[in-house]
């Protein structure tokens, strides 16, 4: 199958076969991974969930993993990761997506606000070692914080699906009750599931505002503090013996590692991050000029990451996250030093590919954008 498609791809030259193929339907694809919209809700306030059927192509994800959706917004292709929320092993093939709408968010604004059955978009296989292992650990704890719910329900979803038998707490920080989605299931689920247990924390809110159960297994609270240690050995006391995964604000993510790594747990604690937490930038090191010598555009370097100043500088490079988890914003170095914001950590090997959103230069560089 696949030589016939090399043939009939070299016989459509210099147009790849799925150019032609789109034209009779977008999602007639001989290679390209795409999806249809087929059904989309906005149930919480700033948030869309939105049903895909993918192509052919599409190989299934694993809980927790994140895929590239690409759309087109005002004719340019715009790429962004987003985290599933249904189980894997999803019987029909579907996918579904609840995205946030954040402030000034392209791509998310664009979804909330005009997303409607009928829409095609691009999609990349399914990524990321945020995932559950096998076997299933005997504990599981899931911690999450605003859009960071979206890995951990697919994770939560997936063990309610497998029948899983062991112990589980799902604990989620939000601004309200109207802003978890999929509230109504989270309850069915801790109703249903004896050994699974749901908490839900409004720090925000008025501790006079305090909900009472709405299932056996599911507890609302309002008020109060955030994450700590006490908190941790209220909802799971035995968490030392549980593998943990959590997503969030960086706040909560800080505060979970803290205690984990105050208690030596840093081998059963997995994470994912959607905010990039840099290292502190040695004003040093802002000067010189960076060149994008595929473009014929230079700029003063500013000291912000690669990405940022070359969108400044008005280019347009390919992204999908902007905290080097998807790689699509790769790109090479030909000469020059550069500084990983996460770690700190410099590099200047000639003509070696470096994630831009995740890379700042020291001095001056020549990037091949």
């Amino acid at each position: 199958m696949m030589d016939l498609i090399d043939l009939v791809q070299t016989l459509t030259s210099p147009h790849p076969l799925d150019r032609y193929l789109e034209l009779v339907r977008p999602t007639l694809t001989a290679r390209r991974l795409r999806a249809e919209v087929v059904h989309v809700r906005r149930s919480a306030p700033g948030s869309v969930t939105l049903t895909l059927r993918p192509t052919r192509q599409w190989r299934g994800h694993a809980a927790g993993q994140y895929v590239q959706l690409g759309v087109v917004v005002d004719g340019v292709r715009h790429t962004r990761c987003y985290s599933p929320v249904n189980p894997e092993a999803r019987r029909d093939r579907h996918i579904q997506l609840t995205v946030k709408a954040h402030p000034g968010g392209l791509v998310s604004q664009y979804l909330y606000q005009h997303a409607a059955p009928g829409l095609v978009v691009d999609l990349a296989p399914a990524a990321g070692v945020f995932r559950l292992p096998e076997p299933r650990p005997e504990r599981v704890l899931l911690i999450s914080g605003g859009s960071g719910i979206t890995p951990v329900l697919s994770m939560l979803r997936t063990l309610a699906d497998e029948g899983y038998p062991g112990e589980l707490t799902f604990l989620h920080y939000a601004k309200s009750p109207v802003h978890v989605p999929h509230r109504a299931e989270l309850e069915s689920i801790a109703d249903t599931h004896k050994n699974f247990r749901v908490e839900l924390r409004y720090p925000r809110r008025a501790a006079e505002t305090v909900a009472q159960d709405r299932a056996p297994g599911c507890a609302e609270v309002s008020g109060g503090g955030y994450f700590d240690y006490d908190e941790l050995e209220r909802v799971a006391p035995w968490f030392a013996d549980a593998h943990t995964y959590v997503c969030g604000p960086q706040a909560l993510m800080d505060a979970v590692r803290k205690v984990f790594e105050a208690e030596q747990l840093e081998d059963r604690l997995h994470t994912e991050e959607f905010t990039l937490s840099v290292a502190p930038v040695d004003t040093s090191e802002v000067h010189g000029t960076v060149n994008f010598s595929a473009s014929g555009v230079s700029a003063a370097n500013s000291g912000a990451s690669l990405l940022e100043q070359a969108e400044s500088a008005g280019l347009s490079p390919a992204y999908g996250c902007r905290m080097g988890i998807c790689f699509s914003c790769t790109a090479v170095r030909r000469t020059g030093c550069t500084r990983n914001l996460r770690t700190g950590e410099t590099g200047s090997d000639p003509d070696q590919p470096i994630q831009l959103c995740i890379n700042a230069p020291v001095g001056t560089v020549d990037i091949d954008i």
